[in-house]
């Protein structure tokens, strides 16, 4: 799917709320709140996947009103989504200590203020700072929405539920390059951020009306494991878009010795301690184990293609950006229509085939990337990004499914919560990644512009490729119980 954000099946439950799918609700909603509660998660889930897919379309004009490079505006979307990895694991957290209604509404009203501040920067900076406010909100407005309805309902209405819930996941990606190019186009770049304040609002009113007020003995943070991963998680990312300059390469590889040594301090402090915010224990598990590097390494180069084909179309191709967010929308459909056949493929050829085979195509796509020109018609280029989406579709069910398909009990929460931080950051590693390789070729290379993306193409192709290589680990039997 053509997004930053988690999509339809990368959708998980914060990490204390997997533990109350195995008993019945604690709390008896009224009929009103039975009936109208999924809403609460159908308009957050909308609210962000709007937002991260409408903002790709746009990025160009923005760093024309900015003054800005539009090949430096990666960290417009990477610092959304690292604040959403830094944070997402203390949102059930939050939760369950100062109440669901509470934390949920506060989270709307910070989602929406982030996004009036984004909309009225003068600058860069001053958006990248807005986006965080924005990601905070982000980070506990649909972990916690998911939270009150696993918490609300009966095991045996929870999936009907849900798939109710996350029908926007769907939808946005679909609509959103569309809006975001017109919006755009024919208004001002600044509606595409306070298209959100309208949504917010009708968050609050349902919110107001339907959400109960949940709390859970919260127990004690792991502060400091959260401190050590939250920073380690930023140096890093910085790392990856600090080494591509050659002035400040240095720098680079100071912080990614820092960011390193943070970790290790972690896993040093998550072997000691009671309850660490992600045991290190879920790494025992062979499947997560394969899943959940797989998940990283692969994403490299699948999260950098939405953040870079809006910039190939608009700064290299002269497309206007109605006209692409009009060629964005094919990813989208493809990603919808192989969904009723996903569990049947896996089913015939198991998770290992369908993961090295999937993961090997995509790659060879993300090359087939490099071949296109200004001069091709959108009818030659259409195909390749239905065949793409539904690609990506397939490869994030699949890995999900396999990360934590074999843990049981209370690993199922911590190892859930960590994969969805896990996604988050690999989509922010896999922006910086890819603008890094961008700005290599075209300014420390002098490549012409065309060309500096079809070689990033080229690059982040091979590196998806050889990223499957980590599923071959996999045994032909794994995942057959979730068939």
């Amino acid at each position: 799917m053509p997004n930053n954000l988690p999509n339809a099946e990368d959708t998980s439950i914060s990490k204390s709320s997997s533990a109350v799918l195995d008993t019945e609700p604690k709390f008896k909603l009224s009929p009103s709140q039975a009936k109208f509660l999924p809403y609460v998660l159908a308009v957050a889930l909308f609210m962000q996947i709007l937002d991260a897919t409408i903002l790709n379309t746009a990025l160009p004009e923005m760093a024309l009103a900015l003054g800005e490079s539009p090949l430096k505006m990666q960290w417009a979307v990477i610092s959304y989504a690292l604040t959403l990895a830094i944070f997402i694991p203390i949102s059930g957290f939050m939760a369950d200590k100062y109440g669901t209604r509470k934390v949920f509404l506060s989270a709307i009203v910070l989602f929406s203020i982030g996004s009036i501040f984004c909309a009225m920067s003068s600058s860069l900076d001053i958006l990248v700072a807005s986006r965080i406010l924005q990601g905070i909100g982000g980070a506990m407005m649909t972990p916690v929405a998911r939270l009150i309805l696993v918490k609300s309902y009966p095991r045996n209405q929870l999936l009907t539920v849900m798939n109710f819930a996350v029908i926007p996941a769907l939808i946005a990606p679909l609509v959103g390059p569309l809006v975001g190019g017109y919006l755009v186009q024919y208004a001002s770049w600044h509606w595409i951020f306070l298209i959100n304040v309208p949504m917010g609002i009708l968050g609050m009113i349902i919110g107001f009306k339907l959400v109960p007020d949940l709390r859970e003995a919260a127990g004690k943070l792991d502060w400091l494991g959260f401190g050590l991963f939250a920073i380690a998680a930023g140096l890093l990312t910085l790392a990856v878009e600090l080494l591509s300059k050659p002035d400040k390469a240095l720098w680079g590889v100071s912080l990614v010795a820092i960011g390193v040594s943070l970790l290790l301090m972690y896993a040093r402090h998550a072997r000691k301690a009671t309850n660490p915010i992600f045991p290190l224990s879920l790494f025992d598990i062979r499947t997560f184990r394969i899943g959940i590097t797989g998940n990283l390494f692969t994403r490299l180069g699948i999260s950098a293609v939405p953040y870079l084909i809006p910039l190939l179309l608009q700064v290299a191709f002269k497309y206007t950006p109605s006209q692409a967010g009009w060629l964005l929308t094919p990813i989208a459909v493809g990603a919808m229509g192989i969904k009723p056949w996903v569990s049947k493929i896996i089913q015939r050829f198991s998770y290992r085939k369908v993961l090295v085979i999937n993961t090997t195509v995509l790659g060879t796509l993300i090359i087939l990337l490099a071949q296109l020109d200004a001069s091709m018609p959108w009818y030659y280029i259409a195909p390749l990004l239905v065949v793409m989406g539904a690609c990506n579709s397939m490869q994030f069910s699949a890995m999900n499914t396999i990360t934590i398909g074999d843990l049981k009990g209370s690993q199922t929460s911590s190892g859930n919560s960590l994969m969805a931080v896990n996604q988050q950051l690999a989509v922010s590693f896999g922006i910086a990644f890819g603008a890094a390789i961008l700005t290599v070729f075209s300014d420390r290379l002098n490549f012409e512009i065309i060309s500096a993306f079809h070689a990033t193409y080229y690059v982040l192709g091979v590196i998806t490729i050889i990223s499957g290589l980590s599923f071959l680990r996999l045994k032909p039997e794994d995942g057959r119980g979730l068939y």
